[in-house]
């Protein structure tokens, strides 16, 4: 068999390795925008969850981020250290944990307003483009892991 005839082998070609190279891209990307908040790109996405919904299990962030918590315990131990989050058990069930903002981890969302938009920016699409693009991804995700109607 000859390389012209394996099309479907060619790196160029696979979808895998367009999503890979394109995530390396994205964190290249993040990565300065980040460091002036002090954050890595796995603390940013925990931050965006308790943004949205302080409060919360450890195990509720972990499905958000489809996560399994011994990944997220090294990233909640950084941010409880850099004193960003507390982590206390609940007062209903002492087997949860539950997951609170600091005033700084609050803060820090006002300091953290602009990187959608310079994220926008660089990427080089319009909000249209950029919602298609994230529906596409979300639907091959949910397709991907078993949820998806296809």
């Amino acid at each position: 068999m000859n390389s012209t005839s394996c099309e479907a082998l060619h790196l160029d070609n696979q979808l895998c390795f367009a999503l890979y190279s394109t995530s390396l891209a994205m964190n290249k990307l993040y990565k300065p925008l980040l460091a002036k908040l002090g954050l890595t790109y796995p603390q940013y996405l925990m931050m965006l969850v308790l943004w949205e919904e302080d409060g919360i299990t450890s195990t509720a962030v972990g499905k958000r981020l489809h996560q399994d918590l011994g990944a997220l315990s090294p990233v909640l131990k950084r941010l409880d250290a850099q004193g960003l989050l507390e982590r206390r058990r609940s007062s209903d069930d002492e087997r949860k944990v539950l997951l609170f903002l600091t005033p700084a981890g609050k803060a820090l969302q006002q300091q953290a307003q602009s990187l959608p938009h310079s994220v926008l920016c660089a990427s080089g699409l319009n909000i249209e483009q950029v919602v298609s693009l994230k529906q596409q991804l979300d639907s091959l995700r949910l397709t991907l892991n078993g949820d998806g109607h296809g």
